[in-house]
């Protein structure tokens, strides 16, 4: 079974399985997944619990002993294995396999772990916890979502807030969800319950909002000029490299060359190596906002850049990446 976060409380309400998996690459949904499936598993007498963190040297003896073995006061018991990279390498696909194969009843096996790449979807070893579990991915909340996200939390700790509000708390906090939640819980402590005023929001909330360069490229892609400049400013204070910046850039341009092309989108994601969700969302909402010239010409421009980055040509990237912006959105298809 396959849950997205924001439908496990209703999962646990329910039911408890066996083997539950949080995978996926966003601290505080994996923190607060993996936190609800602890309460709920003491709820149903798991009261005890015993902790694995793998590494290169882990002995993968040890989790299946932790299987096999009774807890310390004849209880059951919650095992968690951590596992820092999707990875578990020979050994350890083995002992997951084995685990699926024969699960203890008196356990429930809680796996955390990134978001799986490439071959490690269709192994044995994951194969064999999606076959016998529940399998919750957590994905970063992109920028379209963040508002309504917050509202949401807000509503928690009944604050409510206008669309304006939100969409400039959307601003303070996007791509940080951990301090977008300590901004949120500081809300509650220096603001009133009820209807939230901008200037008191203002006032209390700083400016934690952290850009990765698909940002850059999604805002870009759906047309959004102020939010595709405010993600390049964010990305030079940030030092981000300008050769990754050009790099999604250029992949999320080439992809909607290839669709004006007729191309299938997926065959461009695998060329492109572009796997980033929402920046594909962004990308399947806007296949026709640009000219399939308009396109050719940012291509051109980003070839421009690369030189410049390179050393190449007299400039400087981060500029350039804002002429990009601008001129691409004067040259709309029709």
């Amino acid at each position: 079974m396959n849950l997205r976060s924001e439908q496990l409380e209703a999962h646990l309400a329910k039911t408890l399985a066996k083997v539950y998996v949080v995978h996926g690459d966003e601290p505080l949904l994996a923190l607060e997944a993996a936190d609800a499936l602890r309460a709920a598993a003491r709820k149903r007498g798991f009261t005890e619990r015993e902790v694995l963190f793998t590494h290169r040297h882990f002995d993968w003896s040890e989790f299946l002993n932790a299987n096999a073995s009774m807890s310390l006061f004849g209880g059951r018991k919650i095992i968690e294995l951590r596992m820092p990279a999707a990875k578990p390498g020979t050994d350890g696909a083995a002992a997951i396999e084995r685990y699926c194969a024969d699960p203890n009843p008196d356990n429930v096996l809680l796996v955390t772990m990134p978001r799986p790449e490439g071959a490690a979807w269709k192994s044995g070893w994951f194969t064999a916890l999606a076959s016998n579990g529940v399998m919750i991915e957590v994905q970063p909340v992109h920028r379209g979502s963040l508002p309504a996200w917050i509202a949401g939390r807000l509503a928690r700790q009944a604050q409510r807030a206008s669309a304006e509000v939100l969409d400039f708390l959307a601003d303070r906090v996007e791509g940080n969800l951990l301090a977008a939640h300590q901004e949120i819980q500081k809300l509650s402590l220096l603001a009133p319950a009820g209807d939230l005023a901008l200037e008191n929001v203002q006032q209390v909330t700083a400016n934690v909002a952290r850009f990765d360069p698909y940002a850059a490229a999604e805002a870009l892609v759906a047309g959004d000029l102020r939010r595709y400049v405010r993600v390049i400013d964010g990305l030079q204070g940030e030092a981000e490299a300008p050769a990754f910046v050009l790099y999604a850039l250029g992949a999320a341009l080439s992809v909607l060359g290839d669709m004006h092309a007729g191309r299938p989108p997926e065959h461009s994601y695998r060329q492109h190596r572009l796997w980033n969700k929402p920046l594909q969302r962004a990308i399947a909402g806007s296949p026709r906002r640009f000219s399939r010239r308009a396109i050719g010409r940012a291509l051109s421009d980003c070839a421009a850049i690369d030189r410049v980055i390179k050393g190449l040509a007299m400039g400087d990237p981060w500029d350039e990446f804002l002429k990009l912006g601008l001129s691409l959105p004067h040259e709309r298809s029709a």
